[in-house]
């Protein structure tokens, strides 16, 4: 079983070492990640702003991607944050726990493609609906990443954003996760939130599911609102 989800444009700094490439998952992606990294340092600081959405708040974060493999790195759990990885909250979990995300969760990258989530990774600036110029990311990205995921083998839960979906579909029979209230209604902040917590109850469980049905089985068994929709998707009810 892997969970997909979204990174988070919200990263926590500092870390140690330096970025090793040769230590991340998903060796198929390493020419690609070189590729991708080129032409987001190509891209002048002046006009990085424009380029990657940043305001006046947060325009520092373009010097991020002047320090790829200079500056410190975090497993990409921990480099990651913002509501969604607040719900997750990896921080606190126990060891098991944190032993089942490194093994089963699989995070969205529009600069790395695919991670582990205990890949050592900089920080960086680069979302999935970025227009780099001198390379499209999702024609980049999208059949590399779609063979990477099958190649696994495994049966994926897909929590990912539709941007990032864009970059890479997960293989067929895959669950895509919605999230909405009792009522029906999709959310928005609280959907990252209860994706979030949603796998930090399969971490402390130590869920381990090869269908929808074996999962919705979990989800019974732990009193989880979890539902079918249509043929494969699966909705989380808050």
């Amino acid at each position: 079983m892997i969970v997909l989800l979204p990174p988070s444009e919200t990263k926590s700094e500092g870390g140690f070492g330096v970025l090793d490439p040769a230590a991340l998952g998903f060796p198929s992606l390493r020419g690609r990640r070189r590729t991708a990294a080129a032409a987001l340092k190509r891209v002048p600081l002046r006009d990085a702003p424009g380029v990657l959405k940043l305001g006046a708040r947060n325009a520092h974060e373009a010097r991020w991607n002047r320090e790829l493999t200079a500056g410190p790195v975090l497993p990409a759990i921990e480099r990651y944050a913002g509501v969604l990885y607040d719900g997750l909250g990896a921080g606190t979990l126990p060891r098991d726990a944190r032993a089942w995300v490194d093994g089963h969760v699989v995070i969205a990258s529009a600069l790395f493609g695919l991670l582990r989530a205990g890949d050592p990774i900089p920080l960086y600036r680069l979302s999935g609906s970025t227009v780099l110029p001198g390379l499209a990311l999702r024609t980049h990205w999208r059949d590399a990443i779609a063979e990477a995921i099958t190649a696994t083998g495994e049966w994926v839960l897909d929590a990912r954003s539709e941007a990032y979906v864009a970059l890479g579909a997960a293989p067929v029979g895959s669950a895509f996760l919605h999230v909405e209230t009792t009522e029906g209604r999709a959310l928005n902040h609280f959907n990252k939130h209860a994706k979030g917590a949603l796998v930090r109850r399969l971490a402390e469980t130590g869920a381990e599911a090869s269908s929808r049905g074996e999962l919705l089985g979990w989800a019974e068994d732990h009193g989880v609102a979890l539902h079918p929709r249509g043929g494969t998707d699966l909705v989380l009810l808050v």
